[in-house]
């Protein structure tokens, strides 16, 4: 018979123990920083293709609108498409609208006016609820503060879409420097 005496100090073993959980942790931190920061924590507006013209739509609409006016200066330049209603208020100049959406915020159906400042100087060709699309570029303007405000350049009416509306952006929705 064989008998072995081995003799196990469990301070040592418990302190062994403590620093492999400490490295454990220490580790899935950072990988867990690294990919809520990662690739989007170092980019530049260098990152951003100016050239292409980013397309909005029904799913992204109202989180590229509120990260746009979050980073405006971020976005001078950018070219940029996306359909709407024309909407105006009393205190805008003759060639300026909102390129507008109705933001639903409630379960019963309730709506508000959501949309991108645009500046066209033929706008008075198209009525109030007209549905049209346009292209145009991201500027930096004033209206009641800094504000982004579309440079039309494309413009054509359009058909009511059949997805009219759109929602609040997402509350998982990180902003970051490339949205589209």
């Amino acid at each position: 018979m064989f008998i072995c005496n081995l003799k196990v100090n469990g301070n040592k073993l418990g302190k062994i123990f403590l620093g492999i959980l400490f490295a454990i942790i220490i580790i899935i931190t950072i990988i867990v920083i690294y990919r809520i920061l990662g690739n989007n924590f170092f980019k530049t507006n260098d990152d951003i293709n100016f050239s292409k013209v980013q397309e909005l739509t029904v799913i992204n609409y109202t989180n590229v609108l509120q990260t746009v006016h979050n980073n405006i200066d971020e976005y001078v330049g950018q070219q940029i498409k996306f359909s709407g209603y024309v909407y105006r208020m009393t205190d805008f100049n003759q060639n300026q609208f909102v390129l507008a959406r109705d933001m639903v915020i409630s379960s019963d159906f309730q709506t508000v006016v959501v949309g991108f400042l645009c500046e066209y100087e033929d706008i008075k060709k198209y009525e109030d609820c007209t549905w049209i699309e346009i292209e145009g570029k991201i500027t930096k303007g004033n209206y009641h503060g800094d504000m982004p405000i579309i440079k039309i350049e494309k413009i054509q009416e359009i058909d009511k879409p059949s997805d009219e509306y759109v929602y609040p952006p997402d509350e998982s929705f990180v902003p970051t420097i490339n949205i589209f």
